[in-house]
């Protein structure tokens, strides 16, 4: 996909994969790049920025001698991920409409 993505979209990526389960950061990554070309140094600082938003929170855990740390949606997270929704629902439908055509002006 040639399209980019912007941040509040990346961030709704980020929250409804963590809805679903929690990850380790690079996990996360991997998963999120199932569906968008996103690289590792592009997430940590949008893990960290979200962390400070208090949409995530993170705890550790030992994986194969060495601690992996995992991100969890807060319900503050969850939140954001509905208004994130909301204002993708809109701004698609606004897009589909131009795009499809389908607009009211000449």
């Amino acid at each position: 996909m040639s399209i980019s993505i912007t941040t509040e979209l990346l961030d709704g990526c980020v929250l409804a994969l963590l809805t679903q389960e929690n990850y380790y950061g690079y996990a996360l990554t991997q998963r999120v790049q199932e569906f968008t070309p996103v690289s590792e140094s592009t997430m940590y600082p949008v893990l960290r920025r979200l962390r400070k938003e208090k949409w995530l929170d993170t705890y550790d855990e030992s994986f194969q001698g060495r601690n992996r740390r995992y991100y969890r949606i807060t319900d503050t997270g969850k939140t954001r991920l509905t208004q994130i929704r909301a204002d993708w629902t809109q701004y698609r439908a606004t897009v589909d409409q131009i795009l499809g055509g389908t607009t009211d002006g000449n």
